[in-house]
């Protein structure tokens, strides 16, 4: 008999539902994207990468059958990239961009590879300090890169992704994000 960790009639708390992006994904894809960029990438970007790059894996994310977040990466050979990760405004701070930042991690290494990388604004300190907890770290910059405002990239890179001690620090960090998403309210607000 299994133990019920909630009272009957009592919801569970809500996990990101992810699932590889389709092109019926794009309408909410795309009001994300122009919510949570200045330059946000257009239809047919997105509609490229998810139907013709066969190095590009595309994930969206849902609560409630909501697409809330999206991310992708390119995975070539034993070189991985995050092209983007986004999660709505109105669900940011909930761990909803790092669940999704960990599915990139685990399809980049089912595709095989050994080491990551990123760009990532200089300003944007909230997602800097998530990929260092995930092991990143700055390699370089990459000056006047977002066309927007000239701001600087930060190129921010793991390796070792096949190694035991990187599977070590995935198992801890999945352990207490599953933790925190167990005390999380059914209702996503926290």
């Amino acid at each position: 008999m299994k133990a019920e960790l909630y009272q009957a009639g009592s919801e569970s708390p809500r996990r990101l539902e992810i699932e590889p992006m389709t092109a019926a994904d794009l309408p909410a894809v795309l009001r994300i994207e122009a919510l949570s960029f200045s330059t946000a990438w257009p239809l047919n970007a997105f509609a490229n990468e998810i139907r013709d790059n066969k190095l590009a894996h595309y994930f969206t994310g849902r609560l409630d059958g909501k697409i809330v977040a999206y991310g992708g990466i390119w995975v070539i050979l034993e070189d991985s990239h995050v092209t983007t990760i986004a999660v709505h405004p109105d669900q940011r701070g909930l761990k909803l961009g790092e669940e999704m930042l960990l599915k990139l991690l685990d399809e980049a290494i089912a595709q095989g590879a050994s080491w990551i990388t990123l760009e990532v604004r200089e300003s944007n300190d909230v997602a800097q300090k998530l990929y260092r907890k995930y092991g990143f770290t700055t390699v370089s910059t990459r000056r006047g890169y977002y066309s927007d405002n000239g701001e600087n990239a930060l190129v921010m890179w793991a390796g070792n992704l096949k190694g035991e001690l990187y599977a070590a620090r995935l198992r801890v960090l999945r352990g207490a994000l599953d933790a925190e998403i167990a005390r999380r309210p059914p209702n996503g607000m926290g």
